[in-house]
């Protein structure tokens, strides 16, 4: 772990991934959300295709592969980032990546319904601990509203969008899947959920609303180049060199780095409900995360966390 080999792709895609929940803020200012989800993946999905070319990856796909593409695509490039854009709109962008940080739990119970894996007691007495904190931290949100939002309908957005990203986690896993080589299958299915984010902007929101801001777009680019094409093969070679259990802990980091974010930029303020319902979340994520079978902590790495 403290080789540099590990250590710095370790750091580096939760420090990443920690400052993407931010950055999607800014998105959400400039146009719709929808439209914001689409443009970030307009741009990421050449790239991906282009990462998996240099790869030597297959890009040809049976027909039961394409459609693992597209449940995938729609799941977790649609679903999931759509409810995610339109979350931040009404709670913090730290809150949301704490309640991200849970998805372990949906995971693991929807890993166990259909394909069968089992995890420790040790990781329901985790993430009930995790429960706990996270359960404080939006009470404490609640009682601030620092967005002037609707925290009750947040709260619902951010729950949706992980479900669809768990459902998304576990489709990927499934025997066809993992035929797939992992850039090539994110390819395809990033093109498939960028279609549908078109769709579902152009019937939303009306015609595109294309911002002329320099920030907004460095955003964009930001999140679809560095945020989605340079951490996953990062992250799947920290799999490779230490396990799948040890490189969940980036997702501890990341919610380190999210919250700070928030802290700093978006005026979310400590007390000692926060404070306490912070550290019982990192304690039971770090119980939980420690007592999963590494088989079953391989469902979660598919980048659900990764904003």
């Amino acid at each position: 772990m403290l080789s540099p080999r590990v250590l710095v792709p370790f750091l580096l895609t939760g420090t990443i991934w920690g400052s993407t929940w931010f950055v999607i803020t800014g998105q959400i200012s400039g146009v719709p959300a929808a439209w914001g989800v689409f443009f970030r993946f307009m741009l990421a999905t050449p790239a991906m295709f282009l990462l998996a070319r240099i790869m030597g990856n297959r890009l040809q796909l049976t027909r039961a592969e394409h459609l693992l593409a597209l449940g995938v695509g729609i799941a977790q490039f649609s679903g999931n980032f759509l409810l995610v854009y339109h979350a931040e709109s009404h709670i913090t962008s730290g809150i949301v990546a704490v309640m991200f940080a849970l998805l372990m739990v949906p995971n693991a119970i929807f890993a166990r319904v259909f394909i069968g894996e089992r995890v420790q007691g040790g990781f329901i007495g985790g993430s009930l601990v995790a429960i706990l904190g996270v359960s404080l931290l939006l009470v404490h949100e609640w009682n601030a509203a620092p967005l002037g939002g609707d925290v009750d309908l947040g709260i619902v957005l951010a729950i949706g969008g992980m479900l669809a990203a768990s459902i998304a986690n576990v489709v990927q896993a499934n025997p066809t899947g993992r035929g797939v080589p992992m850039v090539s299958l994110l390819a395809w299915a990033m093109l498939y959920g960028t279609g549908f984010d078109f769709g579902y902007a152009l019937l939303t929101e009306g015609p595109p609303v294309v911002p002329d801001a320099w920030q907004f777009w460095a955003g964009t680019a930001y999140l679809a180049i560095i945020g989605s094409v340079v951490t996953f093969p990062l992250h799947y070679n920290l799999v490779r060199e230490i396990g799948a259990g040890k490189t969940a802990y980036n997702g501890i980091v990341t919610v380190c780095v999210a919250m700070l974010l928030s802290t700093l930029f978006e005026g979310f303020r400590w007390d000692g409900l926060s404070t306490l319902g912070m550290a019982l979340a990192l304690t039971g994520m770090g119980l939980a995360l420690r007592a999963r079978r590494v088989k079953a902590v391989q469902v979660q790495q598919s980048g659900a966390l990764r904003r």
